[in-house]
């Protein structure tokens, strides 16, 4: 496992603070630091305080970033402009809508439980922010290298579900409480295939690291295992309650479900973890399937992990422009009925061809990757008769339109 010494930018800050025999000279811009190697410590702490409000702030400009950019590329689809008053191309629209909710009354219902209506939203918030420490945005470009990182991931993206759960109920609100109830059935459903599909990755890199991960994808696993690749994306969509799976909010039934009686900051921190958790997922699937940093070293590093990620980005506005809001019966079907089963022949497959060839050359990756797509177009094939409408279906429902007319 790395040590935050491993890191480029950790070790850039820490050699500016700290005379230390580590640095080198290449660390060195502004000449060597200004505290004693005896109080090193001091230094440690004032550079992981700096790389956290980095990290902090980058999230929040971030967040702005998509909220604007989300908006241009839908106004796109759907042949419109999208926001272009406030400031050029529209770019101070998220600024504007940030500085009208901190204005707004903040209103907590008479009958809710205040502790817990006001910790909800920050639940949401704080354990997104996690995430980005263990992501390594280049080479050698990282907060911390967990040796469980992927587990970490996981774990950290469950909570979501006791925030949406503790909005709901706190608010003391019924259609609060069914939306809440709909996440925790919802969320949980699609939390156990997202962690079956990362096993796939998991068996391929033989570690639970995420810089292990990246470095042993000679083939992004995307390519070489899309059926794994195919039930993350769609479980992490579910996971950031997006269209089509925002049925948690569900604005026309529900009134905005667990969010109904939230307003002001809390509600814009709601809104804010949101935005922040697709940033976050966005960046966990180019680490874990689309080989993070890695690219021809024509184009650094970081270069390559940031067209990735904004690629992953507008994949996640493009489903939310494209598809329906699915009915809740619908939702736990493809989650138990199709996600969960074609994860498990995901896990089958490469345990297998691991198996059969443990250490591959580049032409076993290929042949494995080949027999990857075979059973991936034929389990689709096989779970869309078996989750499709039935000719029965089809016939019944065209005699009762023949029948109404």
């Amino acid at each position: 496992m790395n040590t935050v010494m491993d890191s480029v930018v950790f070790k850039f800050i820490y050699c500016h603070l700290v005379s230390s025999n580590e640095c080198v000279d290449s660390f060195r811009i502004l000449g060597s630091g200004f505290i004693s190697e005896k109080y090193s410590i001091i230094g440690f702490l004032i550079t992981s305080l700096i790389l956290i409000l980095i990290l902090i702030n980058g999230a929040l400009v971030g967040v702005l970033a998509l909220i604007w950019g989300e908006r241009r590329l839908i106004g796109r689809f759907q042949a419109r402009l999208g926001p272009n008053r406030w400031g050029p191309w529209g770019i101070f629209t998220p600024v504007a809508d940030a500085i009208k909710v901190m204005f707004k009354e903040d209103i907590s219902p008479r009958l809710s439980d205040k502790f817990v209506f006001v910790l909800a939203p920050v639940l949401m918030v704080i354990p997104v922010l996690m995430i980005f420490a263990v992501i390594p945005f280049g080479k050698a470009t990282f907060l911390t290298d967990l040796n469980v990182g992927v587990l970490f991931i996981l774990a950290i993206t469950s909570t979501n579900t006791l925030s949406v759960l503790m909005a709901g109920w706190g608010s003391g609100n019924r259609y609060g409480i069914i939306g809440g109830l709909r996440a925790v059935a919802m969320l949980l459903s699609y939390e156990i295939p997202m962690a079956l599909a990362a096993v796939g990755v998991i068996l391929m890199a033989g570690s639970l690291s995420i810089i292990k991960v990246i470095e042993s994808q000679t083939i992004p696993f995307a390519i070489f295992q899309p059926l794994g690749f195919l039930t993350f994306l769609i479980a992490a969509t579910a996971e950031l309650n997006r269209s089509p799976f925002d049925i948690t909010e569900a604005e026309s039934e529900l009134i905005a479900g667990y969010m109904t009686e939230y307003s002001s900051m809390k509600f814009g921190l709601f809104f804010l973890g949101e935005f922040m958790a697709t940033i976050a997922a966005s960046a966990v699937i180019v680490c874990l399937f689309l080989g993070g940093w890695r690219g021809p070293e024509i184009i650094p590093s970081h270069f390559w992990f940031l067209i990735k990620w904004i690629l992953m980005i507008c994949v996640f506005i493009w489903f939310r422009a494209t598809f329906p809001r699915l009915r809740v019966d619908q939702i736990m079907e493809l989650a138990w009925k199709a996600l969960f089963e074609l994860t498990l022949i995901n896990i089958l497959a490469v345990a297998i061809l691991m198996l059969i060839w443990p250490d591959p050359t580049i032409l076993e990756l290929w042949i494995m990757t080949g027999i990857n797509w075979i059973i991936f177009f034929v389990s689709l094939w096989i779970f869309g008769k078996l989750l499709g409408p039935k000719p029965e279906q089809k016939d019944g429902v065209s005699r009762k339109i023949v029948l109404q007319k």
